[in-house]
């Protein structure tokens, strides 16, 4: 059973019987609020109660895994060599910690999923926001919009707003992603963005 922020949220089986290795690894003898776990799969109908003790829960098929806590994630995060360390990381928390918090993410929306891929495997986020921090710019916002490219394919924009602390000017840069399928991907590079 995983659950997300205390709640069980879904009954995970791997799509292949070997990687139940993966859900026997993923257990930790004493869990901690910074444990992150992150499951890359297709979401299913909901378990019959009798596989769940009685809840009603959707079933996801899975075909990764991956455990292991905040500190390492920030750890393993590129850093830009024109970047202190010590600002880097700062950067990086700010930003994994606002995507974190930004919605109860259960990964089951394509607004969801675009920003658990953004905060799991693209690091230009980080770098972005350690460079702004140097300009003295605060992460103030990030949203995710549909992208006006979307068709026959599910494209998210993914926009973070930075606010100067001196004049609350505002930069936004956003980077677009393709979400129709079990794994998202980049469509454009973090670039500036602008209201229309």
């Amino acid at each position: 059973m995983l659950t997300v922020q205390g709640q069980e949220t879904y009954l995970l089986t791997p799509r292949d019987s070997s990687d139940i290795d993966l859900l026997i690894e993923a257990i930790r003898p004493a869990p901690s609020p910074n444990d992150i776990d992150v499951v890359i799969g297709v979401r299913g109908p909901i378990a019959p109660p009798e596989m769940c003790n009685g809840l009603l829960v959707p079933i996801v098929v899975f075909d990764q895994i991956y455990s292991f806590d905040r500190a390492e994630l920030i750890r393993a995060i590129p850093r830009p060599e024109e970047t202190a360390a010590e600002e880097f990381q700062r950067a990086a928390e700010e930003v994994f910690d606002r995507i974190m918090l930004m919605t109860d993410n259960a990964g089951a929306t394509d607004e969801n999923r675009a920003l658990n891929y953004l905060a799991m495997r693209y690091p230009a986020i980080y770098a972005r926001a350690a460079d702004q921090f140097g300009r003295d710019f605060s992460l103030s916002g990030v949203e995710v919009r549909p992208s006006t490219l979307s068709g026959t394919r599910n494209i998210v924009d993914v926009i973070f707003s930075y606010t100067n602390r001196n004049t609350d000017y505002t930069e936004k840069y956003f980077v677009r992603y393709d979400v129709t399928e079990e794994f998202p991907f980049l469509v454009t590079k973090m670039s500036p963005y602008f209201d229309r």
